[in-house]
């Protein structure tokens, strides 16, 4: 049976990019030659000193924002939560934000194919993961297609980062639905921070060649602005029969991003992109994506509290090449095309307000409205082919300092939704400060993953051609109930620990139902329960105060079956895909004379997939990354990468066929300029 995400490809058409990008360059030389740089000798040395490595007890203070919805410390954090930093990005050599999450101990990183991608935290790591919530800059970017997300567009220059936040367990209380097992909070940096001219080029194997510039200069006292484009070229993988995959891809991206500081403690700032790619699909042919995004936020510090007004709009093109249907030899569908365009307006407040000595309150409200349009082919559909949705929320948050070193946190988030009305997140959470070095937390909440279009409108087979799946129009919320654990301490001033160990319970999970009078078409439904539980495990060890190593572990055991009185096509095999252990070890080195040596090590373990109802195994791999750079000048600084170099190809995804896709070794240089 062809999956439904096949319907969900990716980019190649690159005449159009190229006139984008050259017109994002001309952007920038216009710019720098209107405001040329003139007494950028502090802001340089900025940019520069933010090339040295951070203390621990310096990571330690980072401010993260995904736990609580406020800046707290990094070890105050009551969650899972493991911080990426712009210095670890730009020192793993990573060319994709799916490649910086490989940094991230507690999350499952798979690349299915060159433009492919399967990340998810705490399991159902399936070619339909729709578990994990992403952010970039606060704007949500997961689709309502299937309530997952399109990693090959999410993209940034990715020097222009702060953090990537990543939470794993639920987060819906404060973000509601769709964060389930986790939260991915990407995060640029402000334009004040990112003054001056920087550019990057470089190439190799696989990829394939690649550039970016910004420039960032000042408009006004306290406003300050950055521009910016990049472009990217990608050989395709191989299969396991030896043949290409003939999936190779383009992507390229331009913005900007403008930030303004007032006397009267407000920020405010505006923000867009647009990006175009083209992909070649496997099956044959080449899908186009494209999309631009704008985002307005204002916060303002007040004497007891803060507030926030967020506004965005986002807007994606999917012009996709779809297969022929056949089965058995016999055409049921001729090969097609499936184009969607959506619009998105979401809007969202936020207040923190103290309350006294020791209540502090966060509530908010939101509303999102969609308007999603399909030109289906005669293979895949939706219907109807035209669908607005609304999604109105609002939660409320009351943190409590119980002692001095205890606080408890309660909260809610009620959401309606057009599909099945109002949904309760509820959490709880409590922390313990043991002492300034070691603090432990434990939570129980409640999290809702709402019926995508998938879930409720796919048809595979479009009318009047044969229907082999179908929607199940009375498709519910899958839901979670979690329970967490967690300790993290700094044993001293060279080594950090974090440990957490959770027990999640779900219902109502998808499953594929026979229509029982006419056998087809299938339809989904909620016929799916069980239990995950685990642990998780980090450590950052200073070994010298040249040397740094970073390592995790991860140990999940998984246990979905077919409610009683249910059926399911698929055995309660298609929502898992996941590896039971993974571990993690990075070693990061400053050698003499400004040589930097950079070395990340993984080992996978086997996982079960989903073959038509039958478990096949994806083996266990073990993998190694290597960076080495210099830095001849504070401004000059050049790498060579290499990823996965223990073997020529090797799996991380799929159905052991001989069209699975294998990743391939790649090697490339890059060279960085800043002035």
């Amino acid at each position: 049976m062809l999956h439904p995400m096949h319907i969900l490809p990716h980019p190649m058409r690159r005449l159009t990019f190229i006139r984008t990008f050259k017109l994002t360059l001309a952007l920038i030389g216009t710019l720098l030659w209107v405001h040329p740089v003139r007494g950028q000798a502090p802001i340089r040395n900025a940019e520069v000193k933010s090339l040295k490595q951070l203390t621990l007890d310096e990571l330690m203070d980072i401010e993260v924002t995904s736990v609580s919805k406020r800046p707290e410390k990094l070890f105050e954090a009551a969650s899972a939560i493991e911080v990426i930093t712009h210095d670890d990005i730009r020192r793993s050599g990573a060319s994709s934000i799916p490649e910086a999450l490989r940094l991230a101990p507690n999350l499952a990183v798979a690349q299915k194919g060159s433009h492919s991608w399967g990340i998810s935290a705490r399991g159902f790591n399936t070619d339909l993961a729709n578990k994990l919530l992403v952010l970039m800059d606060g704007r949500a970017v997961y689709t309502p297609l299937y309530s997952g997300v399109f990693w090959e567009r999410q993209d940034y220059l990715l020097a222009d980062l702060d953090r990537i936040e990543v939470v794993s367990g639920p987060g819906g209380t404060l973000w509601g639905a769709n964060a389930v097992n986790g939260v991915i909070n990407i995060i640029s940096r402000s334009a004040r921070d990112t003054q001056g001219l920087y550019a990057e080029a470089g190439g190799g194997s696989e990829l394939n060649g690649f550039g970016g510039a910004r420039y960032g200069g000042k408009l006004a006292p306290d406003v300050y602005f950055r521009v910016y484009g990049k472009y990217a070229d990608r050989d395709g993988g191989t299969l396991t029969n030896g043949t290409a995959a003939h999936d190779a891809w383009n992507f390229g991206q331009g913005g900007f991003r403008l930030d303004a500081f007032t006397a009267s403690q407000d920020v405010l700032t505006l923000q867009g992109d647009i990006y175009d790619s083209d992909l070649e699909v496997p099956t044959g042919g080449v899908s186009h994506q494209s999309g631009h995004n704008l985002l307005g936020r204002w916060s303002r510090e007040l004497t007891n509290g803060s507030f926030a007004l967020k506004v965005y709009y986002d807007r994606t093109h999917l012009d996709a090449a779809t297969a022929a249907f056949i089965a058995n030899g016999l055409l049921l569908a001729p090969a097609g095309r499936l184009t969607d365009d959506l619009d998105t307006y979401d809007i969202d407040f936020q207040h923190t307000v103290r309350a006294g000595e020791r209540h502090q309150l966060i509530w908010g409200l939101g509303y999102r409205f969609t308007h999603d349009e399909v030109g289906n082919s005669p293979a895949v559909g939706f219907l109807p082919p035209v669908l607005k949705q609304r999604l109105y929320s609002g939660f409320l948050q009351d943190e409590v300092k119980l002692a001095d070193d205890v606080i408890f946190t309660a909260g809610a988030k009620i959401e309606h939704n057009d599909y099945t009305g109002v949904e309760w997140e509820p959490g709880i959470r409590l922390r313990w400060n043991i002492d300034e070095r070691q603090m432990m937390w434990s939570a129980i909440s409640r999290a809702v993953r709402m019926p995508s279009r998938i879930d409720r409108d796919i048809t595979q087979g479009t009318p009047p051609y044969f229907v082999l799946l179908a929607g199940g129009k009375d498709f519910r919320s899958e839901t979670v109930t979690a329970y967490e654990l967690g300790y993290r301490t700094q044993l001293d001033s060279r080594v950090t620990v974090s440990l957490s160990a959770f027990y999640n319970d779900y219902a109502y999970i998808r499953s594929t139902s026979i229509n029982p009078v006419t056998i087809f078409p299938l339809f989904f439904t909620n016929n799916v329960e069980g239990e995950t539980y685990g642990l998780e495990m980090s450590f950052i060890y200073q070994a010298a105060s040249w040397w740094r190593l970073q390592g995790g572990y991860n140990r999940l055991e998984e246990d979905l079956r077919v409610r009683p009185g249910g059926s399911d096509f698929n055995n309660a095999l298609n929502e898992t895909a996941d590896p039971r252990n993974q571990v993690s070890l990075r070693s990061v080195m400053d050698l003499p004379h400004n040589w930097e040596l950079d070395v990340a090590w993984r080992w996978v373990d086997e996982l079960t997939i989903n073959n038509a109802g039958v478990p096949a195994l994806v083996p266990a791999y073990s993998e190694l990354d290597v960076r080495l750079g210099w830095n001849p000048t504070p401004t000059l600084e050049l790498s060579v990468i290499g990823r996965n170099l223990l073997h020529a190809h090797h799996v991380e995804y799929g159905i052991p066929t001989p069209i699975r896709e294998q990743i391939d070794r790649s090697v490339y240089g890059k060279v960085t300029w800043r002035f």
